[in-house]
């Protein structure tokens, strides 16, 4: 499907459900409070006590001031992952095709507003692994995304992939407040809570984890040969023995504790996409999802 009809089904279908649903009211998708974001900084000393933002000063141990910004102001980056693994999907779409469709959902709702989005891609055919699409505006600005997203080939990795340094990137290269969508099935080492926190202190930072149920629960089928998606490494393993089946369970059961607690370390709002879920539903749950850390907040 080319980014064009991929662009069109989601305006026609979730994105007019969607209006329904919310009754027109997008804010609690990406504030809920109505506050507008804006830009940290050291407090100064002509600065009023009152721009203090205590749990930025409680996390720093040094006082920081809150400078706000008009909505137009904003722009949003997606964190796009585009390694081997996002290309697997066990029924009719991949997590590369439910990141489209996620991404195009939430520019189209950003642009609406005013704000301008951008993106920097984990992308290991790139020489340094890396694509930046600065912010911009516009319907062919959106489609240009859509389109390098889904025609960026993966190449065969000969490592795990480094979540760290991809997050350490954007640290550098989104100076100003921002709202930053890290979407990635986070598959590798668990390196990164640290730079992801770092994005959450400065930006409104979301990570919208993608994986499939299949990668949940190993189907019993007997021997299968089974291929890592990003560095091709082999094996033949036997599915339907309780012993691998139950370990294998409780490795998977280790690595969804880990990722909770990164996530919660790093403070930022973690959303969960399957692979076989309705887009409109998973907004859906996003918006409420918002609405808790308004009442936390």
């Amino acid at each position: 499907m080319s980014a064009e009809a991929l662009l069109q089904q989601l305006e026609w279908t979730v994105l007019r459900r969607l209006d329904g649903l919310l009754q027109g009211d997008h804010k609690t998708l990406f504030r809920g409070s109505g506050v507008d974001l804006a830009d940290l900084r050291e407090y100064q000393a002509h600065d009023d006590v009152r721009h203090i933002d205590w749990n930025v000063t409680a996390r720093m141990q040094s006082p920081y001031v809150r400078e706000h910004q008009e909505d137009r102001e904003i722009s949003a980056w997606f964190l796009l992952d585009l390694t081997g693994s996002m290309d697997f999907g066990s029924g009719n779409f991949s997590k590369r095709h439910m990141m489209m469709q996620f991404v195009g959902v939430m520019a189209k709702l950003l642009m609406k507003r005013g704000n301008r989005i951008g993106a920097l891609l984990l992308n290991p055919a790139e020489h340094d692994g890396f694509q930046c699409i600065p912010p911009r505006m516009g319907r062919r600005h959106l489609l240009h995304l859509l389109h390098v997203l889904d025609t960026s080939s993966p190449i065969q990795q000969t490592h795990q992939t480094d979540l760290n340094e991809w997050m350490a990137r954007a640290n550098g290269l989104i100076k100003r407040r921002s709202s930053v969508f890290v979407v990635s099935d986070f598959m590798g080492q668990f390196n990164w809570a640290a730079e992801l926190s770092a994005l959450g202190r400065r930006h409104d930072t979301v990570a919208a984890r993608l994986f499939d149920p299949a990668e949940m629960n190993l189907p019993k089928a007997g021997l299968m040969l089974l291929q890592d998606s990003e560095t091709s490494e082999q094996l033949l393993l036997d599915t339907a023995n309780a012993k691998f089946r139950n370990r294998y369970a409780e490795l998977v059961e280790e690595r969804e504790r880990q990722l909770a607690s990164c996530f919660a370390q790093a403070g930022v709002d973690a959303l969960e996409l399957s692979t076989q879920e309705d887009m409109a539903n998973a907004m859906m749950r996003f918006s409420e999802l918002r609405k808790r850390r308004v009442w936390r907040a």
